[in-house]
């Protein structure tokens, strides 16, 4: 796939995934209002994790596609770093508030997992705080972009590793399909982080990456019917 071919299918899938999320949490805030109220300590969460992730991803996501349409993206670096930066802060948070929403759907506690999770988190916006991330490059270094995703994978796969062992139990389908999805979104992310500097291609692993995500807000959405 020639590089010009990438772009444009890039451009058409970040404004056609803008449109979708807004629209889903458009559709979660018009729902809220209907459900039990017993429900609504996890769905005020849920919402709230998929507005960070719609916020951010319209930095990262709507700067990329700005940024292709004036002139391109290395003409615009820092604005699409200022996008990545955006987006790498509310995923972070998005799986920070998951833990919690993980606590109150199984009714749980906290234990030491659960907040070295939190923890990891926490680490994580320390670490994208340091300059050595180069947020204004469009390769951002290797060695920088491990260590900081490294935090995110543990938030991750943990969180996803609590819902899927509880959800099972409980018998809860929906949760069960959201951790399947995060499973999803790590396994079309992992080369991604590893090896697209070398093999520039494996960066289209970000549209089903993404695709999991936005399943996971139907998902969410449909719970709130």
């Amino acid at each position: 796939m020639s590089s010009e071919l990438r772009t444009m299918v890039e451009l058409v899938f970040n404004i056609a995934y803008l449109l979708t999320i807004w629209t889903v949490v458009g559709l979660m805030l018009a729902r809220f209002g209907k459900t039990a109220a017993a429900n609504r300590p996890v769905f005020t969460r849920l919402l709230w994790m998929f507005v960070m992730l719609a916020l951010g991803d319209s930095g990262h996501v709507g700067f990329r596609a700005f940024a292709i349409l004036n002139g391109g993206l290395e003409a615009n670096s820092a604005l699409v770093g200022i996008g990545a930066l955006s987006t790498a802060v509310t995923v972070t948070v998005f799986y920070m508030l998951l833990v919690d929403v993980w606590r109150v759907r199984f009714n749980k506690k906290m234990g030491w997992f659960q907040w070295a999770l939190i923890a990891a988190g926490i680490v994580r916006l320390v670490v994208m705080a340091f300059p050595q991330n180069q947020w204004e490059a469009l390769t951002p270094p290797y060695g920088w972009s491990l260590l900081r995703n490294s935090f995110l994978v543990v938030q991750g796969l943990g969180v996803m590793a609590l819902i899927l062992r509880d959800a099972r139990k409980a018998g809860d389908k929906p949760f069960e399909l959201i951790g399947w999805m995060i499973a999803l979104s790590y396994l079309f992310y992992a080369p991604v982080i590893l090896w697209s500097a070398a093999v520039p291609l494996l960066g289209m692993l970000m549209i089903p990456k993404t695709c999991a995500y936005v399943a996971a807000a139907f998902i969410a959405l449909r719970m709130m019917k």
